[in-house]
């Protein structure tokens, strides 16, 4: 969603940190893009202003133009203030969700996608902070909004309030209320009914409802492809009824991605969570520095960390490990490795997260290098025997040809992936003998780890992102292994 704004933003910081020193004329002809490119994102005007006005206080003193690195400043700066202006203040991020059972109130207009956000909430509630969930739907206007609900219920194992025909919404709220006291629920999420516009009678019909249920929570569900007028309905929602959230749907389409950078500072109310897909765990919590760090094209490692730690298996991760760390790496550990970047969302979505690898994702894209290269590639390796996989080496021209007939490929596409195998089990023997591996291990988990036993899955991110950053800088030519990527992206991590 904030690809063009990314680009833009790209496109002016380069020209800043390409000049060796700044006057305080390049930082304002260079913020007044800045300002331009904000409004052409969407971004609300006097949310705009204030923080250009903000950003040109700070970087037109002394201190930026006297630098060493007064690009880079500049461009800190401007990345503290975005996360200043996506945080807000004074109000907590967690869901008050203590006292049991504490009710969820989840409004909005029709069509931004509550009853799909109300299932992902209560999956996520379920999963990550162990709490038992009911859902209820309040409503009775729109055709078979309650089946939706039920049916989602059903397909991730949450419980619904079972549907009562000729009921009206405040009626469906008592028994719920009952229900989830009643049934030792820790939270009941009321998925209220919405209306194409705001009209005085869906605000009426919630305010009524709050009224009745006193939410702990009242969470506005906004369309993200809504633009600038997302805004006005938050605004409208939080005066007439009290919002003590906002959850973004649709951040994984096109759209120009002001509103989210609007809605803090507008209403002065959190974004919880954004919608990134139409799964039912496609739920991520808003969080404003990695937001802004991948807005500037700043990466988002933590992400990249989590996203590992969801889909990695700890038992092959350790048998993994022990090879790595004896500098093996055969064609069964390659094709492992590809596959994991598969469930991880693809080369796009994990470069998209690194660090300055932004445009390359991009430029890899236009060239055709998309995930069907992991696809064709791992069908090469699945024609192999199980010794051509353990001994790639053994692979000569009759051997070859048999390989690729039986995957449908080119004996051309089958050298490619046996010149990659050989990069990345070269990087890994250096690694290996050299102990860096071990040495990156003990700085995820200290000096008295026990790397023959460790668990992914209790890596902390913040300690795995300060070690991904030290293994990338310790690595030849800035690469990074295991990422499988295409041959022609080995240049990643290098400065221009």
């Amino acid at each position: 969603m904030f690809e063009n704004l990314s680009e833009r933003l790209s496109g002016v910081f380069g020209r800043l940190t390409k000049q060796g020193a700044l006057s305080n004329e390049d930082v304002v002809t260079a913020l007044r893009e800045v300002r331009i490119a904000l409004l052409e994102a969407d971004v609300s005007l006097p949310v705009a202003r204030d923080f250009i006005k903000s950003v040109e206080s700070k970087a037109t003193g002394q201190n930026v133009t006297k630098s060493v690195t007064p690009g880079q400043q500049v461009v800190k700066i401007v990345h503290d203030e975005l996360v200043a202006m996506l945080t807000g203040t004074g109000t907590d991020e967690n869901l008050k969700i203590d006292h049991p059972p504490s009710p969820i109130l989840m409004v909005g207009l029709q069509g931004s996608g509550k009853t799909t956000t109300s299932a992902k909430l209560a999956k996520r509630l379920r999963d990550k902070d162990n709490k038992r969930v009911l859902m209820a739907s309040l409503d009775v206007n729109r055709p078979a909004a309650m089946e939706q609900l039920q049916i989602l219920g059903s397909q991730i194992g949450i419980d619904t309030l079972p549907i009562v025909k000729g009921e009206d919404p405040l009626t469906i709220a008592k028994r719920a209320k009952t229900q989830a006291a009643l049934g030792g629920y820790d939270v009941y999420l009321l998925d209220t009914a919405g209306r194409l516009h705001i009209d005085h009678e869906l605000i009426n019909q919630a305010a009524a409802i709050r009224d009745i249920v006193k939410p702990r929570e009242t969470l506005l569900v906004v369309d993200g492809l809504t633009g600038q007028d997302a805004v006005n309905v938050a605004t409208e929602f939080n005066d007439k009824i009290g919002v003590s959230g906002v959850i973004l749907t649709r951040m994984d389409g096109d759209g120009r991605g002001g509103a989210a950078l609007s809605m803090r500072a507008v209403t002065g109310q959190p974004i919880r969570f954004v919608g990134v897909g139409e799964k039912v765990d496609a739920l991520e919590t808003f969080e404003p520095e990695r937001i802004a760090g991948r807005i500037l094209g700043m990466g988002d490692i933590v992400a990249l960390v989590e996203k590992a730690q969801e889909t990695i298996e700890a038992q092959q991760a350790e048998k993994m490990m022990k090879r790595f760390q004896k500098g093996q790496f055969n064609m069964n550990d390659l094709k492992l490795q590809l596959e994991q970047m598969m469930k991880m969302g693809g080369m796009e979505s994990i470069m998209g997260m690194m660090p300055g690898a932004a445009k390359m994702a991009k430029q890899a894209s236009e060239a055709g290098m998309d995930d069907k290269v992991f696809k064709r590639q791992i069908a090469l390796i699945n024609s192999m025997t199980k010794k051509e996989r353990a001994n790639p080496q053994i692979l000569q021209a009759s051997r070859k040809k048999r390989v690729a007939i039986g995957s449908g490929m080119e004996v051309s596409e089958l050298n490619k992936l046996l010149k990659m195998h050989r990069q990345m089990s070269d990087v890994m023997k250096k690694m290996g003998r050299g102990g860096m591996l071990k040495q990156a291990m003990r700085g995820m988990f200290g000096k008295g780890a026990d790397l023959e036993n460790f668990n992914p899955k209790n890596m902390d991110a913040k300690d795995l992102e300060k070690a991904a950053k030290q293994l990338g800088g310790s690595l030849p030519s800035g690469k990074l292994p295991g990422l499988g990527l295409p041959p022609g992206l080995s240049g990643l991590g290098k400065r221009k």
